[in-house]
């Protein structure tokens, strides 16, 4: 979810240290910096060695809409025009989708603009991957070449953008796009279901309870907290399975404020966790790549409120993001380490920003939750992580476009009918009759 902050671009927050050369980079055996060449890198629509063009799509109904629109002004100003052409495609608060037919213009007013543009829709079926105008009377050409998409870069954040919903369309599209698909989208969406899987891969998680809706109709928020204190205690967390930018989320130290932070977690979605509370620091890694993904340095956020809460993300001038993260070299290396297993747990794809929560006391890590599709602002943590790690962030968008096509063209030559019949009859066969 994309937590880094519009407040960064305006300047406040701050970048302390530097990378400790390429020996902290890999994680694996690919230099993710290698540049990005081959045949799959040729437009569909344009033939030959034609400019690929990618539909950068932003906005959506979720509470991280304005934070999406300034990730996707970053990511338009440093895409290579010389490589790629542009379609921008924003979705308005309803979630009407708009395309600008016009040539792509920076700044975050020229894209909450283009929500005032042609409403056009992407049809849920293989073909050419072309938006209509969603006017029956409308005619495609109005909409020009902006229209045809070779790749999707979606940094929709939340709800709608990174649950695998947006991801199910480009699939039933053939679309290929940026970031995890459907399952692995869902699952790190889902706080719940993903701590089940990281505990079942071994990895390390804070305790935690949840209830549904159906157990907190049962229960009632006060029954529910007295419920989760007696398993796991005080302090605790309460927060929404599904949300993003620390939406819902609050800690308790009494059973009464529990109660209150159940009631107000469950205003935004059916399922709430409560998680015992840590004395912890916030680290994170970024995650890159398909099947061997990579992992950056280390990065540590440092909020002075009791927790890094939506003020501390949006408002709170004096929260910084430190890199590399003041931790030991081998505790660093098992972060890393730690970040491409919860990332290979959660069936993770092109990338991820892996948080942690480090014990002050014991210096154990745990892992807090994944980001399919963080912010991409020009100062969040995500590609400044890979910035400092010796990718810079054009090339990281490079290396980004890359992996979504490779995986689609992977996924292109996978058998989608049922074997022919085999000679002689079905290649099915046929129970005996006794």
């Amino acid at each position: 979810m994309g937590r880094d902050r519009v407040k960064r671009v305006a300047g406040p927050g701050r970048i302390i240290g530097r990378a400790h050369g390429d020996g902290r980079l890999r994680a694996s055996g690919r230099d993710p910096r290698v540049a990005i060449s081959g045949p799959g890198l040729e437009s569909k629509h344009g033939g030959g060695m034609g400019k690929l063009r990618v539909g950068l799509l932003f906005g959506g109904r979720s509470v991280e809409h304005d934070v999406s629109v300034v990730s996707a002004t970053s990511i338009l100003n440093a895409l290579d025009r010389t490589r790629y052409d542009v379609s921008l495609i924003g979705v308005d608060p309803d979630g009407r989708w708009h395309l600008s037919a016009g040539a792509a213009s920076d700044g975050p007013k020229a894209l909450s603009a283009v929500l005032q543009e042609t409403s056009v829709f992407l049809p849920a079926v293989p073909g050419e991957t072309r938006l209509q105008p969603s006017d029956d009377g409308a005619k495609t050409s109005v909409l020009g070449a902006a229209a045809r998409l070779d790749v999707v870069f979606p940094i929709i954040h939340g709800r709608g953008g990174e649950d695998g919903s947006l991801q199910g369309l480009l699939e039933l599209a053939d679309v290929p796009y940026v970031g995890s698909g459907v399952l692995s989208s869902a699952l790190q969406m889902d706080k719940d279901v993903a701590k089940r899987l990281l505990a079942a891969a071994g990895l390390p998680v804070t305790p935690w309870v949840t209830f549904t809706a159906s157990a907190l109709a049962r229960l009632g928020p006060r029954g529910a907290a007295e419920r989760a204190e007696a398993e796991l205690g005080l302090p605790a967390f309460a927060k929404p399975a599904n949300s993003g930018s620390s939406v819902g989320i609050s800690k308790a130290s009494t059973v009464a404020e529990l109660a209150a932070a159940i009631a107000l977690a469950q205003r935004y979605d059916r399922k709430v966790l409560v998680e015992s509370a840590v004395d912890a620091r916030e680290i994170e890694v970024a995650v890159l790549g398909n099947d061997e993904p990579e992992a950056s340095i280390c990065g540590e956020i440092r909020s002075h409120r009791d927790f890094y809460d939506y003020e501390a993300k949006y408002h709170d001038d004096s929260t910084e993001l430190i890199i590399p993260a003041d931790i030991e070299p081998h505790e660093s290396e098992q972060l890393r380490a730690m970040a491409i297993a919860a990332f290979r747990a959660l069936d993770g794809e092109g990338m991820a920003r892996v948080d942690f929560l480090f014990d002050r006391n014991t210096r154990r890590a745990y892992v807090n939750e994944l980001n399919s599709l963080p912010g991409f602002t020009s100062v969040s943590m995500y590609p400044k992580l890979w910035e400092a790690s010796g990718l810079p962030y054009p090339q990281l968008l490079d290396r980004l476009i890359e992996l979504a096509l490779e995986r689609h063209d992977r996924r292109s030559k996978l058998e989608t009918h049922a074997p022919p019949p085999l000679a002689g009859g079905s290649p099915v066969a046929k129970p005996k009759q006794a």
